[in-house]
């Protein structure tokens, strides 16, 4: 089994390594519990990063003077990355070099 991103292999289980899973995994549910799993890691990582953008974000949104906060999260998040005063994490940690 191999793990992509945009068309580059990131991981690689051997027939071993999925064997061993099987051993607890049932074979008939192997592949759909394997991106199950791939899916809550990132969707968990993406749901911590949006409550932590979030709460940074809630006030300097008021603080620079917008009317209007999105409920929708995507709606939310291009806002706060329309911000002059925004940087993302390459940016600020260059700056802290």
């Amino acid at each position: 089994m191999k793990i992509s991103v945009n068309d580059v292999e990131l991981y690689t289980l051997t027939d071993t390594q999925k064997n061993v899973i099987k051993n607890e995994v049932s074979s008939v549910i192997f592949d759909a519990d394997m991106k199950r799993r791939l899916e809550w890691v990132l969707t968990h990582k993406y749901e911590q990063c949006f409550k932590k953008l979030k709460s940074e974000w809630d006030v300097k949104l008021v603080e620079n003077g917008v009317q209007s906060i999105p409920t929708d999260q995507d709606a939310y998040a291009e806002l706060v990355f329309e911000q002059p005063n925004y940087k993302d994490r390459a940016t600020r940690d260059a700056e802290e070099a």
